[in-house]
């Protein structure tokens, strides 16, 4: 992308993939997509292929812009409406009932589809000149680390994979899951729109349940890197990394970096103060320190209110603990 028609040159590449039938992979404001066309069977198939992915994990399908909900969601609530007006271009994913322009093969079979604007210049283009949406699900193999970076997706894929490189994601974590097909909201997971915010426009939201997943990233083992993340409390991060008999690190909010010792400091990652900004780090920090080829990875949870909630669910999913929610 160094010059001016590095981007168009690069877009030109990623329809002809798309238009043959093959998943590209794309930038958003969350995390990098692995998306095919929706009217593309051969794509889709070839998404659930590349990432070892179960057929009954749906994906997302990314709109070019909120008016077309009409098209592929039937009797979309008006407060399915008044969410897009406000939260799209943007990282909430609505859950609604299909049309049948949504094929089988990207809702798992269910009658749902979740759908979303993404809030990215490039995903936004690629969108509208494939002229249909993207059904996309994150760039990396099933229940693996998400990507926030184009090096990152090539790690997992190698030359598999056409990837659109947009720069780092400047979210970095997944987007909220509302689900609006029932009779009231649910909040199946939780991302960067907060429950809070949410709420104020909602009224109490439900959580998830045990049920089928009705949505993307819904698996109780997800976002994993290759080491073993072990959930600590505050109070025992440190016994625990130097106890450990396997090469370990740490990885902890921002409250505790006083407690890091020197002597432990290299293997010690704190993520910042600022919970958006702790988010946009979070795959990231995961990413380099399987990259420094660490065997453990003991966590501390963040204090679970407003963004912090969203990446201690990202955390206990990397644990395999994402039942917790």
């Amino acid at each position: 992308m160094a010059s001016p028609r590095g981007p168009v040159r690069e877009i030109d590449a990623a329809l002809a993939r798309l238009a043959a039938g093959e998943p590209v992979a794309f930038p958003t404001e969350t995390v990098y997509g692995l998306g095919a066309r929706l009217d593309s069977e051969r794509g889709i198939a070839r998404v659930y292929e590349l990432k070892a992915r179960p057929r009954s994990h749906p994906l997302i399908a990314h709109l070019g812009a909120a008016r077309e909900l009409a098209d592929y969601t039937r009797e979309a609530p008006p407060l399915a409406w008044l969410l897009a007006e406000r939260y799209w271009p943007g990282p909430l994913t609505l859950i609604l009932r299909r049309s049948a322009r949504v094929p089988d093969s990207v809702t798992g079979g269910q009658d749902t589809v979740g759908v979303r604007v993404p809030a990215h210049p490039l995903a936004l283009e690629l969108i509208a000149r494939a002229g249909v949406p993207l059904a996309a699900p994150s760039a990396n193999r099933f229940q693996q680390l998400s990507p926030t970076r184009a090096e990152h997706v090539r790690a997992a894929f190698g030359d598999e994979v056409c990837v659109l490189d947009g720069g780092a994601s400047s979210g970095g974590i997944e987007s909220t899951i509302l689900d609006l097909s029932g009779a009231a909201p649910r909040l199946l997971r939780p991302g960067l729109v907060t429950r809070e915010e949410l709420e104020l426009v909602c009224g109490p939201l439900a959580s998830a349940d045990a049920s089928a997943p009705r949505a993307s990233g819904s698996h109780p083992l997800h976002y994993a890197p290759r080491a073993r993340v072990e959930l600590v409390d505050a109070s025992a991060w440190r016994h625990a990394l130097e106890a450990s008999r396997e090469r370990a690190a740490a990885l902890v909010p921002h409250e505790l970096a006083a407690e890091v010792p020197a002597a432990l400091a290299s293997s010690v990652t704190v993520l910042p103060a600022d919970l958006a900004a702790a988010a946009r780090a979070l795959y990231a920090a995961l990413h380099e320190l399987d990259a420094r080829g660490y065997a453990r990875i003991f966590v501390v949870l963040p204090p679970e209110r407003a963004l912090g909630a969203a990446i201690a669910d990202r955390l206990r999913r990397a644990a395999g603990r994402g039942d917790a929610v």
